[in-house]
């Protein structure tokens, strides 16, 4: 599976972004899959994940209300809709994938997915 990230650029602070996570291969709409980020000099942070339907999504509590995770299996993509953003929300952000098989969405660690993008660079203005 190869994952494309797409969609960061720079906004000013209460701006919106939509992310988009696009796959190769049709198994793409039976996985779990998750948004993450890092910011220059910290750790890798969950942001958001979803189950393979849609039907099941999970959050940190910092985006809570703010972002929304969704996917189109037919268009093979997964977007993070980030809307009222901050600066602490710059960062560069990546999707994972994993085909294991999750009942539900609450896998916020990295090691729970077994394929990343390359990332998209979102940067938010004060």
């Amino acid at each position: 599976v190869q994952l494309q990230a797409s969609g960061g650029g720079l906004v000013q602070a209460g701006g919106s972004l939509r992310l988009s996570c696009a796959a190769s291969g049709r198994a793409f709409s039976t996985y779990p899959t998750g948004w993450f980020r890092q910011a220059p000099g910290k750790e890798r942070e969950f942001v958001a994940a979803i189950n393979w339907s849609g039907s099941s999504t999970y959050y940190v509590d910092s985006v809570k209300g703010r972002f929304t995770i969704s996917r189109d299996n037919d268009k093979n993509t997964v977007y993070l809709q980030m809307n009222s953003l901050k600066p602490e929300d710059t960062a560069v952000y990546y999707c994972a994938t994993t085909p294991r098989r999750y009942y539900s969405s609450r896998h916020p660690y990295p090691h729970e997915y077994d394929y990343w993008g390359q990332g998209t660079l979102v940067t938010v203005s004060s």
